[in-house]
């Protein structure tokens, strides 16, 4: 059986010319996708079937309270699996209810069919459905959400599934983007055993302690508004002080409300963050085709924001040409008649929003050192505080992060050198559009341990639905990538039969 199943994931038959054929895996463009989930849908109500999983509430203690147990939600796609010793594709659950994590997993539903592969999304504890508590909780039971646990979670799971399944021989390849990409790394250098490679995507794991920057983070914003036009770079960086003096000044509030259409109940002090996040998450989004990834948006988000900025119809008015390309971010649809400054989405609880509050996981252990701004950048000048995050945390949650301790359990510190004989098998894609890329891994530490580095990238591109629009560097990013992944099962399959 392995090795027809390794002969299986690299040879194939024919090639329909609307694919794309990777080492003999097609990826396939969006229009062939959508008509895969049709199929699914007819079949039984979807791209997935939604189970729930019995998981021990705390890995690491033999205290009563640890026996504790919560329902963990879990998604599975079987349609393509060939059963016992065929791969397990995991999707590392993040920071959203999984169903938004799978929607926006396109790459390996795309791929799935001709790796023969079980498709198992799997919702991270604290988020959606996955309350141990039944809600978020607070300070008594936060302490329960952490890494650590999150990927014991994963492995607890995983090891029970392929029991149940009889496929206790299944090679199983972890997928992930962002802090699913965090994840995904972490859970192979952690979970050897259980997973024989990961795709890590856009996976800031050297973001934390002094690895980078704290300036790293926007002064990649900057660069990719500025790329696209000096004069829209130096607009924006005026229009804060215009704000700034409009909100202190009699009437300037109302002067905002009506220059951004606010909606009634909308406080025009928030106008400032509202922007700045629309600039931020527009960088990390700029995908060379058109997203309904945060909210919906045309290609290249940063480029027709700065065509709105520079429109010479806008006149020389800051605010309307700011107001122009709010609309591209928030209001792309143009269903919105006003915003109420909560518009455009935010996974997770405010888990990483760098603008406002803190969320929990800020304030125990992903402490993303992100908050810098030089003087050069397109935002207000502000230094990196950590004195700043420590008192939220403390007045809103009553905890300290612990600031060095994912460093402390997952290493970062001269990481070529410890991982260079120590880690195999993980792929590490940044787009150097992405803000995220800046605490990346940038550079192949060993053979198989690879970066893959493309300049015109976004956040997790990569991992998103093929389109026939892809560019060619987008394209060739995936076939390198399911080249990697044939290698690693080839090899799996070949190991087992010794």
């Amino acid at each position: 059986m392995e090795k027809s199943m390794a002969i299986n994931l690299l040879l194939f038959l024919c090639l329909i010319s609307s694919f794309f054929l990777c080492n003999g895996v097609v990826i396939v463009p969006r229009s062939a996708a959508a008509a895969h989930r049709t199929v699914l849908e007819q079949r039984g109500g979807g791209p997935y079937e939604t189970r729930y999983f019995t998981q021990t509430l705390d890995h690491f203690n033999y205290k009563p309270d640890g026996y504790m147990q919560f329902r963990q939600k879990y998604l599975v796609n079987d349609s393509f699996w060939e059963g016992r010793g065929s791969p397990i594709f995991v999707y590392a659950g993040s920071e959203a209810s999984i169903e938004f994590i799978a929607d926006n997993a396109g790459f390996v539903f795309d791929v799935a069919p001709s790796f023969k592969a079980l498709l198992l999304f799997i919702e991270h504890r604290y988020y959606g459905e996955s309350l141990p508590f039944g809600d978020v909780g607070n300070s008594s039971t936060l302490g329960y959400l952490s890494t650590a646990q999150a990927l014991a979670d994963y492995a607890a799971l995983i090891t029970d599934l392929k029991k149940n399944l009889s496929s206790e021989h299944s090679p199983v390849v972890a997928f992930g983007g962002s802090y699913g990409g965090m994840l995904a790394a972490w859970f192979r250098l952690k979970y050897p055993h259980v997973v024989i490679g990961s795709v890590a995507s856009s996976a800031p794991i050297l973001q934390f302690d002094d690895l980078v920057s704290p300036y790293t983070f926007i002064d990649i914003v900057t660069n990719d508004f500025k790329s696209e036009s000096e004069s829209c770079f130096k607009t924006i960086k005026n229009s804060w002080k215009e704000m700034d003096d409009a909100l202190r000044q009699p009437g300037g509030p109302q002067k905002l409300g009506k220059a951004f259409k606010l909606c009634p109940g909308a406080k025009p002090k928030y106008v400032p963050s509202w922007i700045s996040r629309a600039f931020i998450y527009g960088a990390m989004t700029d995908y060379p085709t058109a997203s309904d990834f945060l909210t919906p948006l045309p290609a290249f988000p940063v480029k027709q924001m700065c065509k709105a900025i520079d429109n010479p119809t806008a006149g020389n008015d800051t605010l309307s040409r700011l107001y122009a390309a709010m609309n591209i971010y928030y209001n792309y649809t143009g269903t919105a008649s006003c915003f109420d400054l909560d518009s455009g989405s935010r996974i997770g609880f405010d888990s990483w929003d760098f603008h406002g509050t803190f969320g929990p996981q800020s304030c125990t252990e992903m402490i993303l050192i992100v908050r810098g701004s030089r003087n050069e950048s397109m935002f207000p000048a502000e230094s990196y505080d950590y004195q700043k995050q420590l008192a939220y945390c403390k007045e809103a949650y009553k905890i300290s992060p612990r600031l060095h301790w994912i460093t402390t359990e997952f290493g970062g510190h001269h990481i070529k050198r410890v991982l260079k004989r120590f880690g195999s098998n993980i792929i590490f894609f940044n787009g150097l559009r992405d803000p995220w890329s800046g605490g990346g891994v940038l550079k192949s530490i060993n053979p198989s341990l690879i970066a893959i580095v493309a300049p015109q990238g976004a956040h997790h591109v990569d991992l998103r639905f093929a389109t026939e629009q892809d560019p060619v560097w987008l394209q060739n990013v995936r076939r390198k990538e399911i080249q990697i992944i044939s290698k690693w099962l080839k090899q799996y399959y070949e190991d087992s039969r010794i």
